[in-house]
């Protein structure tokens, strides 16, 4: 059994410029198939605009508000909002008062499935 508690989980930069913590993902759990973190945007920076090769994203906002754009359209993000990012969608979040959000993957992510 794999319990992770996501205050023992140290924060990173992302490629896109997102600060995460993994909750499950290969670096700390016998993952195969999927990952899941905690990501955090600030209001000023917002994620680079970029696409995954393999991984179907999923967002679901804890905290805050923004924008997410994905292909050219733009939907304004808030708490309880679920978004779904398809494989090779180029992307990027946006923070109108800092957003805290999940973040899963599936395949895991990846730094080198990331692309700009």
């Amino acid at each position: 059994m794999t319990i992770n508690s996501l205050s023992a989980q140290l924060p990173f930069t992302t490629k896109d410029g997102s600060t995460i913590r993994s909750i499950l993902d290969r670096t700390n759990a016998p993952v195969q198939n999927q990952s899941l973190a905690e990501a955090t945007v600030h209001v000023g920076q917002p994620t680079e605009r970029h696409y995954h090769k393999l991984s179907e994203e999923f967002y679901f906002i804890l905290e805050g508000q923004g924008s997410m754009e994905i292909d050219g359209e733009t939907r304004h993000v808030a708490p309880g909002d679920a978004i779904l990012i398809p494989p090779n969608a180029w992307h990027q979040i946006t923070a109108s008062q800092t957003i805290r959000f999940l973040c899963c993957c599936a395949p895991p992510y990846a730094h080198e499935d990331t692309f700009f």
